[in-house]
This record gives C-alpha cells, sequence and structure tokens, in this order.
C-alpha cells in the first residue's frame, strides 16, 4: 500500500490534505516539519500550505532525497525558492474561487484536468519564476503559475487548495499524485 507523509506548514488546510488522501484509501501520515526526511517513511510527501516562508522547518529537505514531493500553495512556493525559482507577493491577496487554465496536457499532475478547471487559492504570494527543469502547467487571468512540474525529479506544486471542496477536480489531483508515487 502506498503511504504518503504531508508534512505540516502550519496551514488551516493540513488537516484536510491527510483526509482527502485517507479518503483515497492510502495510509497517510501527518508529521511536524521540524521532522527530517530519514526519520519518515514514505512513498512520497506532500508539503502543506502554511502562513509564511519563516516556518518551514525541515521542509527543504525532502525535495532532496528523491522521493515524489507535492507542494500545495505555500508548499509550491518553497519548492520554488529552495530551488532557484522566485516568489513574490501576489496582485490579488487572499483565497478567491479562481479559473485555471492547464498548459499541458501530458502532464502527470495537472494533464488530465479539464482544459479550464475552477479551483479554491490564495494569492497573497506566488510563484513569479518557476525554477530550472520546471514548466509552468497551469495559470490564471490572476496569477501566471498556479501549477509547476518537473517530472524528471518527481518535484510538483500547485499555488491551489485540492483538499477543499471549493476545488473541482481536487481528488484527481491526489490521485495523480499518488499515480507518480506508484511509479517509483
Amino acid at each position: 500500500m502506498t503511504k504518503i507523509v504531508v508534512v505540516d506548514n502550519h496551514g488551516q488546510f493540513t488537516h484536510l490534505e491527510q483526509r482527502a488522501l485517507r479518503d483515497l484509501g492510502v495510509e497517510t501520515e501527518l508529521v511536524d516539519n521540524e521532522t527530517p526526511p530519514e526519520d519518515v517513511d514514505a512513498d512520497g510527501i506532500v508539503l502543506s500550505g502554511g502562513p509564511d516562508m519563516d516556518r518551514i522547518g525541515q521542509s527543504p529537505a525532502y525535495l532532496e532525497d528523491g522521493r515524489p514531493v507535492l507542494g500545495i500553495c505555500l508548499g509550491m512556493q518553497l519548492i520554488a525558492d529552495e530551488l532557484g525559482g522566485r516568489v513574490g507577493g501576489g496582485d490579488y491577496g487572499g483565497y478567491a474561487d479562481v479559473t485555471v487554465e492547464v498548459l499541458d496536457e501530458d502532464d502527470p499532475l495537472t494533464g488530465s484536468l479539464y482544459p479550464e478547471t475552477r479551483v479554491w487559492a490564495s494569492h497573497a504570494d506566488e510563484v513569479k519564476d518557476v525554477p530550472e527543469g520546471f514548466t509552468i502547467t497551469a495559470r490564471s487571468d490572476v496569477c501566471n503559475v498556479e501549477a509547476m512540474s518537473d517530472p524528471d525529479r518527481d518535484l510538483y506544486g500547485v499555488q491551489w487548495h485540492p483538499e477543499v471542496a471549493h476545488t473541482e477536480a481536487g481528488e484527481e489531483i491526489f490521485e495523480n499524485f499518488l499515480e507518480i508515487c506508484d511509479g517509483q
């Protein structure tokens, strides 16, 4: 059975991420972000959202240990920041319902979504430039980088929250991530 660890970056929806995975029949564990990767037994890692980059603990270390990683909101921003991308303040601020345009139908994380999908996202901060090796896989009218992928390193990120009911096809994002983890 696939096991996914959700690294808690103190986000308000972290428990919903774990619940969404558990509802798919996956073994999950929620660990504090001060937990080093070598203390975690998992097939894949979800880096949760959170309030700010000053409270990310050991989360960056999970990017280098070879397991697939899905960054959600702050988790995606952390990936970009740690690997040479650029993160900055968003023009539209807080949580809102947004339509994202899927740009790569072959992407293992977002490619199966409808070409236009409604999501629930925060744009207080967002990825402005993706790191080398990453492709922008979804965008919106309010954010140029709604999702990014580097399949060669199994690193993925979404600006939106697939774990909340307001997001269409949120479960599909988790299912696709599980397929990525099972392909290891």
